[in-house]
């Protein structure tokens, strides 16, 4: 049987929002009980940068902590 379990993904690439920052792109991270995903106070000149960065150890690393401090882990 198959479970229709929702998972939120892990991070994602956005431009960022910011007009002084603009250009660039942020990764954001999907947060138990936070309505706004969490912005990592990390830019990237390029999107392929910020994806290459999400899976990089020093990524996953801040993520893995990011979702501690929210209460995932």
């Amino acid at each position: 049987m198959k479970k229709n379990k929702y998972s939120a993904p892990r991070a994602l690439v956005a431009p960022t929002k910011d007009t002084r920052a603009e250009g660039t792109f942020e990764v954001l991270v999907p947060v138990p009980n936070r309505v706004k995903p969490y912005a990592m106070p990390v830019r990237f000149p390029t999107q392929q940068a910020a994806e290459s960065w999400i899976h990089s150890p020093e990524g996953v690393e801040m993520i893995d902590e990011t979702l501690a401090k929210f209460g995932e882990k």
